[in-house]
């Protein structure tokens, strides 16, 4: 009964619940599908319930963040910056020459 294939990403509405969700995994070998609702719960469907619900894609809600009050709005990109090593600009030279010593 579904109309819409499930597509990574995409926003669908449940018409039997009037539930939004959005598609967060797609897993071929078990065949399950991944979503997590509006208010940030998690859930999951197989292929079958998937093709016998009615699930219909939607626009991406207009606040959809709002479960994740934590989340900086330059986050939504995904980026990672890769700041995850010694931040050079905050040691002295003795400092540094000091880790190499230890190597």
């Amino acid at each position: 009964m579904s109309l819409a294939d499930p597509l990574l990403d995409n926003w669908y509405l449940d018409a039997d619940t009037d539930r939004s969700f959005r598609v967060v995994a797609i897993d071929a070998d078990n065949e399950s599908i991944e979503v997590q609702y509006v208010n940030g719960d998690l859930g999951e469907y197989d292929n079958a319930t998937w093709e016998e619900s009615a699930f219909f894609p939607v626009e991406a809600p207009e606040d959809w963040t709002a479960p994740f009050d934590h989340v900086v709005m330059d986050d939504l990109g995904y980026s990672d910056p890769d700041h995850h090593g010694r931040d050079l600009d905050d040691i002295s030279l003795n400092d540094l020459l000091d880790g190499e010593e230890d190597r």
